[in-house]
């Protein structure tokens, strides 16, 4: 578990460590990935162009991802498990280096910048791990006193805050090893939240939580966007991403495949007229005539690509031609369909 925002830059926080830089001459030159965002977004947290990572046994884990995550958003960074969410992060904090490409975090180069900009982000990384034999407050206050821009004198009235905002001010007391899962995550984003934050960073913030410590940690994250902190949280779970995001990022082996709002998303899917008949066969010829693509038949129905063609004129042209409409309805894919579309692979979608 990593907790960025120490003023003197990313910490090794309980066995996490910050990568050395590579040898002179290792690094490639970025490739001109222009970010993929759309015109008109507003100014961007977190920006990216051509961010790679080539691992020195030649796995080529991030491949040139330009991310631009709009400020004030809750971005969800979607993908399967090893599509490269972790090792983006890790790059975006300055864990460690890119092989080529450039970022940036609210407005400041990485990871040059890191002693100036990292005390103005939270972050999670990896599952939170603290010291067991400790209560809650003392793992804080550990915490707390690691960062050199931290006031010692205010120390107490802000661990209280942070525990009272993630609900565990009960349980300060309570030995970390007694804490439930659920528990342990939200005081791992208690710890990034001991100072004002502009920016959070959660990797995987539910992973494994019953569904009660997962609707807990959803609406912590609600409410940190709420206070207007940008948060940009990493998931493999679909029904998290759709509940709490504004903007999505989808990743595949390495590649930013998709970038844009959830509306965007569900708007790039090409809608299906589907037409319920007792006639199927006949419905298909018809739509075929009408030069529609993907047509198919099935058990009391026929459906195709709608295309530019208005739902409308092709059930007039159904009518005409005899064919018996029981319904006509434009279904567009599920979110669930996109993103197998856009990844190859099935998600979890249960949160």
């Amino acid at each position: 578990m990593s907790v960025a925002g120490q003023g003197a830059g990313p910490r090794d926080e309980i066995g996490f460590g910050r990568e050395d830089p590579p040898p002179a001459g290792e690094r490639q030159p970025a490739r001109p990935r222009p970010p993929a965002v759309a015109p008109g977004w507003p100014a961007v947290a977190i920006s990216s162009t051509g961010l790679s990572k080539r691992f020195r046994g030649g796995q080529l884990a991030v491949d040139g991802v330009s991310l631009a995550v709009p400020a004030g958003s809750v971005y969800g960074f979607l993908g399967p498990n090893g599509s490269g969410k972790t090792t983006t992060i890790r790059m975006l904090l300055g864990l460690i280096y890119p092989t080529s490409g450039e970022h940036e975090l609210l407005g400041t180069p990485m990871p040059g910048g890191a002693t100036a900009v990292l005390s103005r982000v939270g972050s999670l990384v990896e599952g939170p791990a603290f010291h067991p034999q400790l209560s809650g407050r003392a793992n804080l206050a550990r915490c707390d006193a690691a960062d050199r821009t931290a006031d010692p004198a205010t120390a107490a009235d802000r661990i209280s805050a942070a525990l009272d905002r993630v609900g565990l001010l009960a349980a300060a007391r309570k030995r970390y090893r007694a804490y439930s899962l659920g528990m342990k995550q939200r005081l791992a984003i208690a710890a990034g939240l001991l100072q004002p934050r502009e920016l959070m960073i959660l990797d995987e913030p539910t992973n494994g939580l019953d569904p009660q410590g997962t609707r807990e940690v959803r609406s912590l994250i609600r409410e940190i966007a709420a206070g207007g902190t940008t948060v940009f949280v990493s998931s493999h779970l679909l029904a998290e991403v759709e509940q709490i995001s504004t903007h999505v990022g989808v990743m595949r082996t390495g590649q930013l495949v998709f970038q844009g709002t959830l509306a965007d998303l569900r708007n790039r899917g090409a809608a299906r007229i589907l037409v319920r008949t007792a006639d199927p066969e006949q419905a298909v010829k018809v739509l075929a005539g009408r030069g529609l693509a993907d047509v198919r038949a099935g058990d009391h129905e026929a459906s195709a690509q709608l295309g530019e063609q208005r739902p409308e004129e092709i059930n007039a042209a159904l009518v005409h031609a005899g064919v018996p409409v029981a319904g006509l309805e434009t279904p567009r894919p599920s979110l669930e369909d996109l993103f197998v579309e856009l990844t190859g692979e099935g998600f979890d979608v249960n949160g």
